[in-house]
């Protein structure tokens, strides 16, 4: 009975903050079923009906198939490239003792210091200088290089757990450096890898600014991102659409998100030790 009253603020507050979570939540998705004159009249009310007239004029409307591709696009190969760079930088970090590598770590966490808006300008200025200025090559190397700084460090953390004498036996039976890394250090720190996958699908996925300024409103090439904007219209908004809109583009990130929750739990349980 003590222990029930100690929790019990803890409770409120946690309850408090569901209610928070979920009543916005329920707007949302019963909004993407109503009309305008439905939403302003009764916000909270159920829908009348459940068709999915606004999901298909929104998808028609913003041209979202594509779009929906073109994110996919850049942000699998950009997942792609940061783990090709991110594993092996994070392996010879992890393995190395010098002051050298612990500056170099350093300078991977100042990463956390640079703002999204300071390296506007400069980013334009490159894609201009390498001729991939309104393209969407330029994004899938350019969004690793933003992930690198999150991605060293959590996976640096992963790697020092792992004893030595593991790359010593695998040393001993011939493996080389690569092997080692793929045989021995990447199984060991799946729930990292799979932490790093979802916070950078999250990034790459929702990044607006930068795919909007290097590729552009061009119906061929821009992300969903870009492309939900344009549900809007100067002469009014249709405010079911738009939001039924934003719930198709929430779609893959439900799916990777429960495809990956398991290991980043176990990520997030391990790290409360490891780190």
């Amino acid at each position: 009975m003590k222990l029930s009253k100690r929790w019990l603020p803890a409770h409120v507050l946690v309850w408090s903050y569901a209610v928070l979570l979920i009543v916005p939540l329920y707007y949302f998705l019963a909004s993407a079923f109503k009309t305008n004159d439905e939403i302003f009249a009764h916000p909270f009310a159920l829908p009348t009906s459940f068709g999915f007239g606004n999901f298909r004029t929104a998808f028609d409307s913003a041209d979202l198939g594509l779009a929906v591709v073109n994110s996919a696009l850049v942000t699998v190969l950009a997942l792609v490239v940061t783990l090709a760079l991110a594993l092996p930088a994070a392996f010879a970090l992890a393995r190395s003792t010098g002051r050298l590598a612990s500056l170099v770590e350093q300078v991977f966490s100042l990463g956390f210091l640079i703002p999204t808006f300071a390296a506007l300008f400069p980013t334009f200025l490159l894609a201009a200088a390498t001729g991939l200025f309104h393209t969407r090559t330029f994004m899938v190397l350019f969004l690793p290089a933003t992930a690198m700084p999150l991605s060293v460090v959590i996976l640096v953390q992963f790697m020092r757990t792992i004893p030595r004498e593991m790359e010593e036996a695998a040393r001993m039976d011939g493996a080389s450096t690569y092997a080692v890394l793929r045989h021995v250090y990447v199984p060991m720190c799946v729930p990292g890898i799979a932490t790093v996958l979802l916070l950078n699908f999250l990034t790459f996925w929702n990044e607006y600014l930068y795919s909007l300024v290097i590729i552009g409103p061009d119906p061929a090439q821009r992300t969903i991102q870009v492309a939900l904007p344009t549900l809007r219209s100067i002469t009014g908004t249709d405010y079911g659409v738009l939001t039924a809109g934003t719930i198709l583009t929430l779609v893959p990130v439900w799916i990777v998100y429960t495809v990956l929750q398991r290991r980043m739990q176990q990520a997030l349980v391990s790290g409360a030790v490891k780190m």
